[in-house]
């Protein structure tokens, strides 16, 4: 079968694969790859009653996704000029950034706070993935 997992967790080494309207259990023994399991990983695995066996990452993405950009850059960007949505742009959140930019223009500046706050969000750990989904470094 195909399905997603819905959580994991690592203390005790058990999580939930969603597939379709079903949910299904497995523990870390039954997990087939290297990498750890994280939420959203998509997984084929064999199905008995609400218990997931033999489950691994489906498709050709077994390796993780490599940190492209900069935390620190990005960060930067939020504090400094996060009205204009700079941070968003850097990471790939063209949308967004564009809307950072219209509230900072439509409040009379008033959109700053919003790219600070990001920008500290950053640099905290809180905001750590750019618009492909891979981390930042």
């Amino acid at each position: 079968m195909i399905g997603q997992i819905e959580s994991y967790n690592p203390d005790i080494q058990t999580g939930v694969i969603k597939s379709g309207d079903k949910f299904y259990d497995f523990h870390l023994t039954d997990w087939t790859v290297e990498v750890p399991p994280d939420p959203g990983d998509e997984v084929s695995f064999d199905a008995a009653d609400a218990v997931a066996k033999k489950v691994c990452l489906a498709g050709v993405i077994v390796n993780k996704p490599k940190a492209v950009k900069y935390k620190y850059v990005a960060g930067i960007l939020g504090l400094l000029l996060g009205g204009a949505g700079m941070h968003r742009l850097y990471l790939g959140y063209y949308g967004i950034a564009l809307a950072q930019l219209a509230v900072t223009l439509a409040t009379a500046g008033y959109g700053l706070l919003w790219g600070f706050v990001e920008g500290v969000l950053i640099l905290a750990g809180h905001l750590d993935k750019d618009a492909k989904g891979r981390p930042l470094r």
